[in-house]
C-alpha cells in the first residue's frame, strides 16, 4: 500500500484539482492490480470497466475511476467518469436526499445560460467518452445530461476528473469540505481483495 500523504483526521479530504482537464484524464494510465484491488474495497464489489485513477484524496487513494465506455462482456456503461471515494458518495447521497435534483432542474428550465453550460458539458463529455471506444448507440449522456440531471455521483466525479460541468461544480460546492476520518481503506482489506478478485 503507498503510503498516505496526509495521516489522521482531515477537515477537507476531497479537493478540486485546478489543474483537472479531459486531458489529464484521459492520459491517466491504467489501474494495476492493487489500484483496482483499492477500487474494489471502495466500492464493496470488484471495480469494472478498466480502471483509471483520475483524482485521489489527500491520503492519496482514488477518489473519482475513469472507466470503458463497455463492460468486458460489450454491455454499454455511458458513466464514464465514477465517484468512488465513501465519504464523497454519502455527502453527495445527502444533496440528493434532501432533493436538491428538484431545483436543479428547475434550474435547468429557467437558467439559459446554465442550461447551455450543461449542454455543451454534455458534448464535451460524450467525446471524451467516444475517444476510449467506440461510440455507444445514440450518443447518450450521463446522470441525465444533456436535458436533466437525475445522479448528482455522476456530475461530482465529473467535475472532480475534468473540471468541467456546472452540475457537478455545484455539486462539488455543496458536498465539501469533505471531513474524513482516515484513508477509507487499509492495506489489509486490499490484500483480500487481491486474493478474492485474482
Amino acid at each position: 500500500m503507498v503510503p498516505p500523504l496526509a495521516s489522521g483526521p482531515q477537515p477537507d479530504a476531497v479537493r478540486p484539482d485546478p489543474h483537472a482537464s479531459y486531458e489529464r484524464a484521459l492520459a491517466a494510465p491504467r489501474a494495476d492490480r492493487h489500484a483496482r484491488a483499492v477500487v474494489s474495497a471502495q466500492l464493496g464489489r470488484p471495480s469494472r470497466g478498466n480502471p483509471a485513477i483520475v483524482h485521489t484524496c489527500v491520503f492519496g487513494l482514488p477518489t473519482v475511476v475513469r472507466v470503458d465506455p463497455r463492460l468486458d462482456d460489450g454491455t454499454p456503461f455511458p458513466t464514464t467518469f465514477w465517484l468512488t471515494c465513501p465519504v464523497m458518495r454519502s455527502r453527495v447521497g445527502r444533496l440528493e436526499a434532501d432533493h436538491a435534483m428538484v431545483g436543479l432542474n428547475e434550474r435547468l428550465q429557467t437558467d439559459e445560460d446554465f442550461a447551455a453550460a450543461y449542454a455543451a458539458a454534455h458534448e464535451r463529455y460524450v467525446a471524451t467518452r467516444d475517444t476510449l471506444g467506440e461510440p455507444l448507440p445514440g450518443d447518450p449522456g450521463a446522470g441525465g445530461m444533456p436535458g436533466h440531471i437525475k445522479c448528482l455521483h455522476v456530475h461530482a466525479g465529473h467535475t472532480l476528473a475534468t473540471g468541467d460541468n456546472v452540475v457537478g461544480q455545484w455539486t462539488v460546492q455543496h458536498s465539501t469540505p469533505a471531513p474524513c476520518r482516515g484513508p477509507c481503506v487499509s492495506a489489509e482489506e486490499v490484500a483480500r481483495r487481491m486474493e478474492r478478485d485474482g
